[in-house]
């Protein structure tokens, strides 16, 4: 369970945005460690190991022990999870990041809800002023959901990742409060 239980359970029309909940271990180790998932936020599929119980249970831990990060549920199934990190209250700044784990429910809209309903809440509840993110630029599914919320490409880090032994550029984006293309 959550070590959190009076963090902001946040809904948007088709996510909710969690703490965790019994049962999240086993969703968490059913969604597995796709390979292509993985590639996008920067791991080298290489590298990649099958998860396993344990590991399930640590990220599911990490993520209910950190009082910014949610788990995202779409459909009644755990797909992924969004956090703040790096948070500056004296520039009202922080960075975001998200990750979808369900490959079913990849190009569906679901992050692009998750960080639109997260950011209203930056914005609107913790009074902050602007996220930032960073994505690998080849990740174009993400560029454009980032877009899609009214992220602004503001810089690129050239050759910043080696995945698989080839170097990649990271894209710096960032969110305003009058960027924000909330949801109708």
């Amino acid at each position: 369970m959550s070590a959190y239980p009076d963090r902001p359970c946040i809904r948007g029309q088709r996510v909710v945005l969690r703490g965790v909940v019994d049962g999240d271990v086993e969703a968490r180790f059913a969604l597995g460690n796709s390979a292509e998932i993985q590639r996008m936020f920067g791991a080298d599929p290489a590298q990649l190991r099958p998860i396993t119980k344990d590991a399930a249970k640590a990220w599911i831990d990490a993520h209910g022990t950190d009082p910014n990060a949610w788990l995202i549920e779409a459909e009644g199934a755990l797909i992924g999870a969004v956090r703040l990190h790096s948070i500056n209250r004296a520039d009202l700044r922080a960075y975001i990041a998200i990750g979808l784990l369900s490959e079913e429910r990849l190009g569906r809209g679901y992050g692009t809800e998750a960080m639109q309903v997260l950011a209203a809440y930056v914005f609107d509840a913790l009074k902050l002023h602007r996220l930032t993110c960073r994505v690998l630029a080849f990740n174009e599914r993400a560029v454009a959901a980032y877009k899609k919320v009214g992220f602004v490409v503001e810089g690129r880090e050239r050759e910043s990742a080696l995945i698989d032994n080839i170097w990649h550029d990271d894209l710096i984006l960032g969110l305003l409060p009058s960027d924000l293309r909330r949801l109708s």
